[in-house]
């Protein structure tokens, strides 16, 4: 979830499943197959509105009170799948990460310390009578991560523009999703030394067992489409350079390999300069 700040309200990007309604007990199973049957159903635009609306108040409610019962709907090869919002959930999860994200003097300013410690208190609680919860949706601010991009092929990159903009997504099964994870560790921790990245795509791996293996992956470049110019957006082609470095450390190609993620770390270098220009 974003977090509205006196600077600017970052842009997002999405990682998300979409389950299966076989994946859900019931009644939250009905609920949803009744959800999906809904002539008209919200859109990432929607949900981010109704995010930055709850930071308007004074003091601001950084995590709603109630838990979302919308979601995203998504049909797949005839099976209706879907992937909840879960925003409260992930407010409390995006709380925890502010104090890196943000300097003191504006995140207090944005959320003041009581309010922070009221809604850590309130979560504290909520996972003791919820101890196994996980949300679909992760969200990362003014980037994509590189881990992210392992679990597509460039072939499943969809770019196209709505009536709100230009839409850049990849969409995978799960069944893809955890091989090209599972590969592309074998790749890293042969070719390097443990670190951030290796320690990254095995929290994704843990993440995406978690969920029913007919489900969807989808990355969403989201609110990041309105951070890169068009033309730079249409010839973006991250998966690709991801996977071409993954293939050159396995040909032992360091050369290679550097300079493809050299090319990938400098777009979004200069994506996330863009937060603080005028």
């Amino acid at each position: 979830m974003a977090v509205a700040s006196s600077v600017r309200v970052p842009y997002m990007a999405y990682l998300r499943v979409y389950e299966p309604l076989a994946a859900f007990p019931e009644p939250e199973r009905s609920h949803w197959a009744r959800y999906a049957r809904r002539e008209e159903l919200p859109t990432a635009q929607d949900e981010q509105r109704r995010a930055l609306a709850d930071l308007l108040p004074v003091p601001p409610v950084p995590v709603p009170v109630h838990e979302s019962a919308d979601a995203f709907v998504a049909v797949v090869d005839d099976v209706v799948c879907v992937c909840p919002w879960r925003t409260r959930l992930r407010g409390w999860q995006a709380l925890e990460g502010l104090e890196e994200l943000l300097p003191a003097s504006v995140l207090d300013a944005a959320l003041p310390p009581v309010v922070r410690l009221q809604a850590a208190t309130d979560y504290e609680r909520w996972r003791e009578r919820n101890p196994d919860a996980r949300p679909w949706i992760r969200a990362a601010t003014w980037h994509v991560p590189v881990r992210w991009f392992v679990l597509f092929d460039d072939a499943e990159r969809v770019f196209t523009k709505s009536d709100e903009g230009p839409v850049l997504r990849y969409r995978t099964p799960m069944v893809q999703a955890r091989r090209r994870v599972a590969r592309g560790l074998r790749t890293l921790r042969n070719s390097l030394e443990e670190g951030p990245l290796i320690d990254g795509l095995v929290d994704v791996g843990r993440w995406l067992e978690e969920f029913h293996p007919r489900s969807l992956v989808e990355l969403d470049y989201g609110g990041l489409v309105h951070a890169v110019p068009e033309g730079q957006l249409a010839e973006d082609r991250s998966a690709a350079e991801v996977a071409e470095g993954l293939a050159a450390l396995r040909d032992g190609d360091g050369e290679r390999a550097g300079a493809a993620y050299e090319k990938l770390s400098e777009r979004w270098r200069a994506v996330r300069e863009r937060q603080f220009s005028s």
